[in-house]
């Protein structure tokens, strides 16, 4: 009896890892409203000093606008590519622009990112 419990208790505890493992932010953004959100609603932006198929939002930067990250297995498609960034993560990238979140928007529909910077972020659009 121990003994099975003790299985079914570390299945139930991968289980739950997994599931937190699990970052619903990393799948493929979406358009709502007129603007690409990621799997939890929240707005993407776009930054101008990007260059194509290339981040130049590293270090700082990517803690107050967290690149979009591709979960494993993730495929391009369309005008939707991955980008290979310093630090060795996967970002998604729409017709070569990478995209990212912005820390301040706190609920999903949140534009505060936009224009940030004297206009370098802009929310990603189709």
């Amino acid at each position: 009896m121990l003994k099975s419990l003790s299985l079914s208790a570390l299945v139930t505890m991968a289980l739950a890892g997994a599931a937190i493992a699990a970052d619903p932010a990393a799948t493929a953004p979406m358009a709502k409203g007129g603007m690409f959100v990621d799997a939890k609603g929240m707005t993407l932006y776009t930054f101008d000093k990007d260059t194509p198929g290339k981040s130049a939002c590293n270090g700082p930067c990517a803690k107050n606008w967290p690149p979009l990250a591709v979960a494993d297995g993730a495929k391009a498609s369309g005008d939707w590519t991955i980008v290979m960034r310093e630090d060795g993560l996967k970002q998604w990238a729409y017709k070569g622009k990478p995209v990212y979140t912005w820390v301040k928007d706190t609920k999903p529909g949140d534009t505060t990112g936009d224009g940030f910077l004297n206009g370098a972020w802009h929310i990603a659009r189709p």
